[in-house]
């Protein structure tokens, strides 16, 4: 295992995802799925994040230190849990109906937070859990940095440009022709970066580190559910920095892990 890495955090967004007529809901969060995969590849995790008051955050620390989860610092906070409403489409296919952001909507780090997650050796972050004023601290603190840019990366809303330069593994999903992908993957690690990767569904990933370009295709299965495909695969991905392993075969981790959850309902 990378001596450097003995522990790692995912800080900022989490929500529930509520399926009503199904009568269930999962903690989820691009971060937390990250870390519920890690945890169970024995990596030890932490999560930093808010939950309300209500039934749903009770339940989603409750099953995230199930998961051998670090809770200690998910804080709750008077209010409503976030949470995202969803459905399904031809008894499958989920989507999305209505984000309802409670408790989420004005997080905001303490310095005790900030204190602790500075005590891990790598974190995992997104665009939306309001925790993006940091990154540049963390990355001079010497704190390794995955980040999820999802389908924004280019999207100048978000200005991503602003923040590729502090992080140390970039994550991004990006359909369309391989050609356009490189070219932007190539822009995106010259400000900074290790590595930036593109996950491209069917179509499998794209990495590069400065040097070369890597390809890897998908791991073929039963696809039930697309959803949490992207995190899963950034969670394979990262065990194998963790581990020390080369470009290609963090690629292939990150496939296969991501191939075992878009076979079944659940996002983990």
């Amino acid at each position: 295992m990378n001596s450097k890495i003995k522990s790692v955090v995912a800080v900022g967004f989490c929500c529930a995802d509520v399926y009503k007529e199904l009568g269930k809901f999962y903690p989820t969060g691009n971060g937390i799925d990250w870390g519920v995969h890690l945890a169970r590849m024995g990596i030890s995790v932490s999560a930093v994040s808010v939950v309300g008051t209500d039934s749903y955050g009770s339940k989603m620390l409750e099953s995230l230190a199930k998961e051998h989860i670090n809770v200690s610092h998910m804080r709750v906070e008077t209010g409503d849990t976030c949470i995202m409403l969803m459905s399904l489409r031809n008894g499958t296919d989920r989507i999305h109906l209505k984000e309802i952001e409670g408790v989420m909507a004005n997080y905001l780090l303490t310095k005790e937070d900030d204190n602790f997650i500075r005590t891990h050796d790598m974190l995992h972050t997104d665009l939306f859990g309001n925790v993006l004023d940091h990154l540049e601290d963390w990355h001079n603190a010497g704190i390794q940095i995955v980040m999820d840019f999802s389908t924004f990366s280019r999207d100048p809303e978000y200005h991503c440009e602003d923040y590729f330069p502090y992080v140390d593994y970039v994550f991004m999903s990006y359909d369309g022709p391989e050609a356009p992908v490189i070219d932007w993957i190539r822009k995106v690690q010259a400000f900074g970066p290790k590595i930036v990767v593109a996950t491209r569904g069917e179509d499998g990933s794209l990495a590069y580190d400065g040097k070369q370009v890597y390809r890897y295709g998908i791991v073929p299965c039963e696809v039930v559910n697309t959803v949490g495909a992207g995190d899963s695969y950034i969670a394979g991905f990262t065990y194998g920095i963790i581990n020390g392993w080369d470009i290609p075969a963090c690629m292939r981790k990150g496939a296969e892990v991501s191939s075992q959850v878009i076979t079944k309902f659940e996002p983990y």
